[in-house]
This record gives structure tokens, sequence and C-alpha cells, in this order.
């Protein structure tokens, strides 16, 4: 864990950034320009309902809009910054089962077509998988399992009824991971040619080149957006991308993708630029695929859990820049994470790392492993930086305990599907959380049933425990069930945590009005308010 003297920097680094960020948001915001913002990759579609990655969330969510959303100027997500979009007003029944939502009048799509309830239903049955067209993939169809049903009544009301209480429900509802899709277009559609409420209207998305949005001339919300436009040219290489921001060309890196030594690049040689770092809510873990030989095998997951220097991964990867936890985001910017007391107690978390992995190499030499006879397997990941490059790190602790690896690089576009598929054995792979809330990282993560399982651990009685608490609405009994279940998910080596990243995003002095948020990285991207002072 981060000694005080190096979360304070950190902390105080994200701080200065905010605040200068809303000093420039308070002067008068100008009209006009295009947003220039570096795209990372490719994105498999344009549909933010069907993929896992915020290289779709960043540029598509200025298309959308949610019923509910989290004000954009609030850096830590919480039910209180939940403000509404295309809903009015939102109440819950006496009984809690049922929300229901007063919808705004008069919101056109951008092919000018109204919006009415009958495209908040149709959205959720696609997710519900009860609709006749049918998303190709369904990320997050878990986060809704204890919705029965979503009715209509008029044109401008919509009800959510579930199935026992769950206060998170509106949190997920406010995600940008949560649009609301238009009846009238296809799911096929939505991912080439996505149409919505927005205040930018899609262009075009060329694969590999750049993704296009125009301001929404007709957008509900008077004076909104500023910007003409919004411009991601793809810029696979971060250190290009990286110059390109430095000499001007760009008004805005790709978010998360500053990590400390860039920030530290930026900072010499671009020094008016305005750059918050800090908590994202994205874990680096290992994936082990348990129905593969021979990890099919609890101790060797073990064993390779018990060999996992944290601390090396964080002073490698980001000079100390990062913290240790479970599968929730670690204490302070974040809600549920566990106490640092007993994070250590945890298989692998002990700081003895030496220890722990004579304990591993002990397993290991059990099963018939040693000098002599050593494992052969490969680690696949994504190819992009922050996933290769703590790859390559996993790949050499490996060696600890008589594992040899070789890196199996897969192309952005298809690695998603690959680990959905289960096709792998061991993998590295980014979890971001687009909700600093258990109910999105436990059901969408470790479900037995979820897409996003992808190491498909299993354990029906522990799921009772997610739906349990759930459920609960007092906030510290709440967190005592939350750590139980994140303990236990550890120790049964579920999806092991490496660390939780700490990572910058950088602009223009030019550009205002930009909230980066400090729980969430899928969140905050609307782009409504931002503005370019030239």
């Amino acid at each position: 864990m981060l000694g005080t003297p190096t979360r304070l920097l950190a902390a105080a680094t994200m701080v200065a950034g905010l605040l200068a960020a809303t000093t420039l948001h308070a002067q008068e915001p100008k009209r006009g320009g295009i947003l220039k913002i570096y795209q990372r990759d490719s994105p498999a579609s344009a549909s933010i309902h069907e993929e896992a990655t915020y290289s779709t969330n960043v540029p598509f969510m200025a298309v959308f809009n949610n019923l509910v959303i989290y004000k954009q100027d609030v850096p830590q997500n919480s039910l209180d910054s939940i403000v509404p979009e295309l809903a009015t007003s939102w109440a819950w029944s006496p009984d809690n089962l049922r929300l229901t939502f007063k919808l705004r009048e008069g919101v056109k799509w951008h092919d000018g077509k109204p919006f009415t309830s009958k495209d908040v239903k149709c959205t959720f049955d696609l997710l519900m998988d009860k609709a006749t067209d049918k998303f190709r993939k369904n990320p997050r169809q878990t986060w809704y399992q204890n919705v029965a049903d979503v009715t209509t009544n008029g044109d401008f009301e919509a009800t959510f009824r579930v199935n026992r209480p769950q206060p998170s429900l509106l949190a997920l509802l406010a995600s940008g991971y949560t649009p609301i899709y238009p009846c009238h277009v296809s799911a096929r559609d939505m991912r080439v040619h996505p149409i919505g409420t927005g205040p930018f209207k899609f262009v075009e998305f060329k694969q590999n080149e750049s993704i296009k949005l125009v301001r929404n001339p007709n957008y509900w919300k008077p004076g909104r957006p500023y910007l003409d436009g919004l411009e991601f040219p793809i810029i696979t290489n971060r250190s290009t991308a990286m110059l390109a921001f430095i000499a001007g060309k760009i008004d805005m890196t790709f978010p998360t993708e500053v990590t400390a030594p860039i920030l530290k690049d930026i900072r010499a040689q671009a020094p008016k630029a305005i750059c918050s770092f800090g908590p994202t809510n994205v874990s680096t873990n290992l994936i082990v695929n348990r129905e593969m030989p021979p990890f099919d095998n609890a101790d060797i997951r073990r064993a390779m859990a018990l060999t996992l220097d944290r601390q090396a991964f964080i002073d490698i990867l980001s000079e100390g820049k990062s913290d240790i936890g479970g599968s929730m985001l670690p204490q302070p910017a974040g809600v549920w994470g566990m106490p640092p007391d007993m994070i250590k107690t945890m298989v692998g978390y002990d700081p003895d790392v030496q220890k722990n992995r004579a304990e591993a190499r002990a397993i290991m030499e059990r099963l018939g492993y040693g000098p002599n006879k050593r494992l052969k397997m490969k680690v696949s990941t994504r190819n992009i930086p922050s996933y290769r490059d703590p790859a390559v790190i996993l790949i050499d602790q490996l060696k600890e305990i008589y594992i040899d690896a070789e890196l199996d690089v897969v192309e952005t576009s298809t690695w998603f599907a690959k680990v959905a598929r289960k096709d792998y054995s061991v993998g590295l792979n980014l979890t971001g959380n687009a909700v600093d809330d258990p109910d999105q990282t436990f059901y969408e993560n470790y479900a037995c049933k979820s897409e996003r399982n992808y190491t498909q651990y299993c354990n029906p009685e522990l799921e009772k425990l997610f739906d349990k608490q759930s459920a609960e609405t007092n906030l510290e009994a709440r967190k005592k069930l939350v750590w139980e279940i994140d303990r236990k998910l550890q120790d049964d080596v579920a999806r092991p945590i490496i660390l939780h990243i700490q990572a910058g995003v950088c602009w223009q002095p030019d550009v205002h009005g930009f909230t980066p948020m400090v729980n969430s990285s899928y969140n905050g991207y609307r782009f409504e308010d931002l503005w370019l002072d030239r």
C-alpha cells in the first residue's frame, strides 16, 4: 500500500488539476471550435451497450443521454451527484419495489423522431434479453438481473419493477454505460451509425483513422453544447500521441493514458498544460481460465497468486503512484474499499513476498514442477501499452515459481470477445468499474452467468451474499458484507487484483469545462459543457 506522503502527493496533484479546471470553467464560455482528443485504438464498434471498454465509451458517450447521469462537474460519483437527464424526476414506491421516472417531453432523436417511454422499455428489454432484436454482446446484462420488467404509462412515464429492494439501481442507471437507445434503430445499425438524443451527432468512424461527431443543433438542453464538434484521431502509439499533445496538435489526451513518467515529460515540455492525476477505478488483474488444464487445479492458481509482487508492479509502472486493494477501489477515493490491515491478510497480499513465493514453490514442487521441469504457457493480453507493460512484469514474476511464459498479444478490437468466449489460458487484463458500487463489480465480474466473468469463477453461496449486500440499506452493515465478499474473492483466487491504477489526463490551457472523475473512468464524457478559449 502506498505510504502517506505518496498518497498525499497524488491527492494534491489531482486536486490541483481539478481546481485549475474549476477556476477556468468559471469564465464566460465561448461557442464554436472542434475539440480534438486522441483515441488510443479502434473500438470494435460504436455501440456502448455491446462493448466493455472506454475506447468505445469515451468517443460515443456524447451521442447519447441517460435517464439520469452523474453530475459532470463533480469529481467523485455518488448518489448525491445524480441529476435528471431524459428523466425529469424519479420516485421509489413505498415498498421500494418500483422506481418510476417522469420523462422529458419534446426530445427528438438525431434523425428527428420523437423520444418516448417506448425507447426506455426497448433499451432495457434489449439489456435483459427480452427483445426480439438482440445484442451481439451484452456485457452488462447482469446489472439488471434484479429488474423484473420495465413498463410504460403513456409516452412520458416508465417504471422499473424489481424483485427485491436494490438501492444501487439508480447508480447503475447514471453510468455512462447506460444510454437510452431508440426503438426504431436496430442493434446492428447502432454498431456502425449510432443515433442518440445527446449533444453531439455521429458523423463517421473510420477504423484506425478517426471518429468524428458534430454539434446537435436541436439538443433539448438550451445553450448546449458549446463546441461545434469533437474529433478523435486514432493514434495507437502512446509516445506519438503524447508528442502530438505537447506540440499542440491535440487538445486533450485520452483519459487515463498519462502515466507518472509521461506526466513528468508533459510538465517539462508543455508547462502550461493542465493535468489531473489520481485514482481511476481501473484495476490490473490476472485472469486464469479455470476449465483449461493444468489451470483447473486450484493449487496452481493459488501459487500464481502467491508469486505476485504488487509493490514491484506499482514501482515499475507508476513510480509508486498506484494502490493495492481487492476488487473494490481502495479508500479514500473508493467508498467500499477494505481497510488496509484486512488487505494484508489475504492470499498473496502479505508484504513478505519471499515468504509468499516460498509457499508457492512448495505448492508447485508437490505438483511435480521444479527447476528441471518448468510449466510452459502463454500470457495473453490486449495490444496496448497499459496491458502489455504489466504483462511483461507478470511473466518475469512467474519465473520465480517454475513457470516460463511467453507474451501473446491480441488485437484490441478482438480482446474482449476472445476472453469472453474463454479462448485463453492465462491473461493479463484491466477491469474498469463503471460505477463505484459493489452491485456493478460483483455481478458483472464474478456472477456465475455473467458474460464478463472471464475466469469462470462460480460460487452460488457467495452469490447469495451478493444479493444480501445489494438489498442492505444500512451503509456500515453493507460495507461489512462487501468486505467479507471481497476477501473471499481474493482468497479463492477468483481474479487476482494486482493493482488499482492511478493515471492522468491532460488538456491544453484553452480547453475549459472538463472535470475528471476519481472513482470512475466511464461516466464523465458527455462533453456538453466543454468550450475552447480561441
